[in-house]
């Protein structure tokens, strides 16, 4: 038999393409979507659904044992630039949702949790380039404070009670398929789609600011495979460091005016470009690499174009028919055929 999952923050970014991901892998019935109490369930393929608040210990507690969960993809947080902006509700759920999943766990018997970090865990302490894994972590945004505080809460979980915590710094990440949630480099997600749209973007980094950027369907792949490794392969229980590919807004532009020539994108840094600053503009994975096979698919060009298709293709017909040449180029490619 397989696991038996729970996915908290389901209909959020990375949620919505894991949650039919697992169905997939491991059959519908098996994979329970936590759902925050009024949003609305996404398309995630049909499953068992569950309404919660993981901020609710005893609501978590319950579905985890009506359930008989063994297995918690914990993937409910408020994001970088939202965490600037409403600190409490930050805290509550990124720090105290998290501990409520632990101490959950713990007690309904749960043998695996997976909790995605991030590189928002670096700071001016940090190397600006090929960030070690074990390099300072002094972040001086609070999404990073929270994600050094969870991963230290998920490594005392593995010390103190033996509870199988596996944790990955996930980069940008970068999705066809949903909305910016309010993180520092969703800008990359917004000037896809206005290049497709409107053939136009002002970009809210400026022109240089490199990042460390990863496609979702990578993401995803991470998240699987860090799952299904041997628990002699963890060498660490706290975030394990993964990169796939860093970029600056400037060549993302350039990346995208390959494929539409007539796209212009300007630049206007607002406050999140303090946040920007403060993270590395690559990060060193090479342990992650060793220790659990990680290897990314996609770098800028593959993404750019599946990107781009993905996003096309959904327009209405009136607004697709300008770009039904490059359509049928992308069509052709490597990546389209995958």
């Amino acid at each position: 038999m397989g696991p038996k999952i729970l996915v908290t923050g389901s209909t959020g970014q990375i949620g919505s393409e894991l949650v039919p991901a697992l169905r997939q892998k491991y059959g519908q019935e098996n994979v329970v979507a936590g759902i925050l109490p009024g949003l609305k369930a996404q398309d995630i393929w049909p499953g068992p659904e569950e309404y919660f608040d993981v901020t609710d210990k005893a609501s978590l507690l319950s579905v985890l044992k009506k359930h008989r969960i063994d297995t918690v993809y914990h993937l409910a947080a408020i994001l970088s630039a939202v965490a600037e902006s409403k600190p409490d509700l930050a805290w509550a759920v990124n720090v105290q949702g998290l501990r409520n999943v632990l101490d959950g766990a713990v007690q309904s018997g749960v043998s695996r949790v997976f909790w995605p970090s991030s590189m928002a865990v670096f700071g001016p302490g940090s190397p600006r380039r090929s960030a070690p894994q074990d390099a300072p972590l002094t972040p001086t945004s609070l999404y990073g404070i929270t994600k050094v505080a969870g991963e230290l809460l998920c490594n005392y979980y593995f010390v103190t009670h033996g509870l199988d915590t596996r944790c990955v710094r996930y980069p940008g990440l970068i999705s066809s398929k949903t909305k910016p949630g309010g993180g520092t480099t969703d800008y990359a997600v917004e000037m896809f789609e206005a290049a497709v749209r409107l053939g136009k973007y002002a970009s809210f980094l400026s022109e240089k600011t490199t990042l460390p950027m990863m496609y979702m369907p990578d993401a995803i792949a991470a998240a699987v495979t860090i799952m299904e490794a041997e628990p002699a392969r963890m060498k660490t229980h706290t975030g394990y460091n993964l990169s796939a590919m860093s970029f600056s807004p400037a060549q993302l532009a350039d990346a995208i005016r390959k494929r539409i020539p007539a796209f212009a994108c300007t630049y206007s840094p607002d406050t999140r470009q303090r946040i920007a600053d403060s993270w590395p503009e690559s990060i060193d994975d090479s342990k992650a690499r060793t220790d659990w096979g990680w290897k990314p698919v996609y770098d800028l060009p593959r993404m750019t174009d599946d990107m781009i298709l993905k996003l096309a293709e959904r327009l209405p017909n009136a607004e697709k028919s300008r770009l039904d040449s490059l359509l049928a180029s992308l069509r052709r490619s490597p990546v389209a055929r995958r």
